[in-house]
């Protein structure tokens, strides 16, 4: 194994390993494995990639850190001569954490300095300039991530955000910087590093800026950042003769299909609305899951009774409802009974025979993938930008794990004809 990530949660991980597969066009990406947690195996060696999936981002920071140890230790053992931290394309966390203190905990047992810290995702609007994070046209802050129910993001100035979380100063490598070429960014960040810099946070507006901190990162042990900052590394394995490129190939899985949606943000709001023109579909009352009087059999009844007809049962509600209901049950309670009840649908759905699953949401796609026990996950075509195919073959199932934040308006109907093989 060639390269090795860690990535706090399980849609993130996908989406990084989507990114590795398909490396730049014309020269291929990496062969690439996602699991779930950090397997008790030794990988295949066929494998270049190797993406880890935890369930850190909202953990304590002392859970995330020994978490995020361990899947260094099993990815160092795989023979990985470098480490990607991968966290969320709108950094998601809080000001205690967790992305500052896994991400120096991995530096100092790498005995590393001067490692990149970079979101940036261009392809869905995410963009880094003087240290600010945007999403399209919006700062950070002003994009609806300040709604977000468990992380939500109130500044936009990453440097200072990270800095709340951070033990050492945080640097910064900019726009000027990285337009001169991987030669000065290279420099910036050694000087980074000579000042005691251990995070340096990184613009980049384009695609273009993130192969260029990939260039200046061939050699280095640690990176951070969003997927985006992968997409120039399967080239630097490839110049240096340890990879060959190669393409994703798919055939396509067919059979019963679910759609389970559990964010709350704008996007998938406006793509469940989208879907229920068209298709049945199943609010879920927070109220009613809190008092018992919804269950797992109620969502499982409904995907049977239309079964064949593309059915979602999703819990999205807007920033107000979410609020309400966390002031009435507490955020902590809320989480975790929603995410119990996606987790025990999913397994009922899977061992009833549902073969093709779209699920949308970070913590409720780490719920469900916790539950199904999918073992080593081959990595498909994209279906949307950083959304990738996802075949367990341990459970002879495929599946979309979606990022709450992307798909176009028609994903999930979309998503379901890719894992039938029809990828647009």
């Amino acid at each position: 194994m060639l390269l090795g990530v860690i990535a706090d949660d399980f849609t993130g991980a996908s989406d990084i390993a989507n990114t590795l597969a398909k490396g730049i066009s014309g020269q291929g990406g990496l062969t690439v494995a996602q699991y779930m947690g950090v397997p008790g195996e030794v990988a295949k060696s066929s494998v270049e990639a190797g993406v880890i999936s935890l369930k850190s981002r909202s953990a304590p920071a002392n859970e995330a850190i020994a978490q995020s140890l361990a899947a260094l230790a099993w990815l160092r053992d795989q023979g990985c001569s470098q480490i990607i931290f991968k966290y969320c394309s709108t950094f998601d966390s809080t000001r205690e954490g967790n992305i500052g203190p896994v991400g120096e905990a991995l530096a100092e047992a790498l005995g590393v300095r001067g490692v990149i810290a970079c979101p940036a995702f261009p392809t869905v609007g995410r963009t880094v300039h003087n240290g600010h994070l945007f999403v399209h046209d919006r700062l950070l802050n002003e994009s609806g991530m300040q709604n977000h129910p468990l992380t939500p993001m109130t500044d936009p100035d990453i440097r200072r955000w990270l800095s709340y979380q951070t033990k050492n100063p945080v640097g910064l490598v900019s726009a000027s910087d990285v337009r001169a070429g991987s030669v000065a960014v290279r420099a910036a960040l050694d000087a980074a590093a000579g000042r005691g810099e251990v995070l340096v946070i990184a613009d980049a507006a384009t695609d273009e800026d993130l192969i260029t901190l990939g260039a200046a990162c061939a050699d280095v042990a640690l990176i951070t950042g969003g997927s985006g900052i992968a997409i120039g590394l399967p080239a630097n394995f490839i110049a240096a003769g340890l990879a060959t490129g190669r393409t994703v190939m798919y055939q396509g899985v067919d059979g019963h299909e679910a759609i389970l949606a559990g964010s709350c943000s704008g996007a998938t709001r406006g793509q469940v609305a989208t879907h229920a023109r068209h298709f049945p579909v199943l609010p879920i009352s927070v109220d009613a899951v809190m008092a018992g009087a919804t269950g797992s059999d109620d969502l499982v009844q409904f995907v049977r009774d239309n079964a064949g007809r593309q059915p979602l049962a999703y819990s999205s509600s807007t920033p107000e409802e979410v609020q309400a209901a966390q002031a009435r049950y507490g955020r902590e309670a809320v989480a975790h009974k929603l995410d119990s009840l996606f987790a025990e649908t999913a397994r009922l759905l899977v061992d009833g025979g549902v073969k093709r699953l779209v699920v949308a949401g970070g913590e409720t796609s780490g719920a469900v993938a916790q539950a199904l026990d999918l073992g080593e996950l081959q990595i498909g075509p994209e279906i949307d930008p950083g959304v990738p195919i996802l075949l367990s073959a341990k459970r002879g199932i495929s599946l979309a794990l979606k990022s709450g934040n992307f798909g176009r308006e028609t994903f999930f109907s979309t998503a379901l004809e890719a894992l039938k093989g029809n990828v647009a």
